[in-house]
């Protein structure tokens, strides 16, 4: 399974969750269950905003588990 990480790169940069909100242009519903890993698609517009905000490259923001 793919998986975002970006709580970890929050969390890495001393950055707090309420940072990336306000700076995404999506609903906060939506927004959680990006970052919470409940979302099926991420559109490359998200993923571009996010390499900005966070500081990183676009492989950074993910990783692969053995979870299912």
């Amino acid at each position: 399974m793919i998986r975002l990480r970006v709580l970890e790169i929050l969390k890495e940069k001393g950055k707090k969750k309420y940072f990336l909100y306000k700076n995404m242009d999506m609903s906060y519903q939506n927004f959680n269950k990006m970052v919470n890993n409940e979302t099926k698609s991420i559109k490359y517009s998200y993923i571009e905003l996010l390499c900005e905000l966070l500081e990183c490259e676009p492989n950074d923001l993910f990783e692969i588990t053995d979870e299912k």
